[in-house]
Order: structure tokens, then sequence, then C-alpha cells
């Protein structure tokens, strides 16, 4: 078997990491088959993740997002490129979401 960790630091908070984490859900189910369970918590929430060969859980926390996968025999020969994959979607929400706070953070500052 091979493990897939991953670790994203963010700035968002938990309110907002957890909408990004629901789009990433989303796209796991849509573009990979996978089976999500969302689990909202106070401090953290966690996206269980299944399908055949793969398993693992995305923890949701107000300052960074934390992954692991567990790959079944098959799939852990492409553990590099599924790796790849994930840390781009994951990438990509995350810099989707940086103008939107970075906004937020400038209108702050100007009244």
């Amino acid at each position: 078997m091979a493990d897939i960790h991953i670790e994203r630091e963010h700035a968002l908070g938990l309110a907002a990491a957890r909408q990004l984490a629901w789009k990433w859900a989303e796209q796991a189910e849509e573009e990979f088959d996978m089976s999500c369970t969302y689990e909202e918590g106070a401090r953290e929430d966690a996206v269980q993740f299944t399908r055949s060969g793969v398993s693992g859980c995305l923890r949701v926390e107000g300052d960074r997002f934390v992954l692991d996968a567990k790959l079944g025999f098959l799939l852990g020969a492409f553990k590099e490129r599924i790796e790849a994959e994930i840390v781009k979607n994951l990438d990509t929400l995350l810099a989707a979401k940086k103008p939107a706070a970075k906004k937020a953070a400038a209108k702050k500052k100007t009244t």
C-alpha cells in the first residue's frame, strides 16, 4: 500500500475553508468517481473519501488542510501522478480564493 500525505496552510478561516472543501469534494466525486462524506465540526471538518483502490480523509481546519490517503496495490504504482493531481486541484482552489481574501483585507484597511 502507498500512502499520500499533503498539508496546505491558508489564512481563510474555517467558514471559507469549509466552502473550498465542499468544492474539492464535488470535484473528487465528479472527476474521480469518489464517494465523499462531509462531517462538520466545531473546530475542524472532515471529508472522508473512498473508491475502489483508494480511501482517505481531508481534514479542514481554520488555518490548514491535511489530506491523508491510502492507495491499494494497483493504484500504488501511480502514487506520484495521483498525488500531483490532488496537489494541483487543491492548490488551484486555494489560489482562486486568495484574490477575494486580499480584496476583503484591503477593504478593511481603507475603512
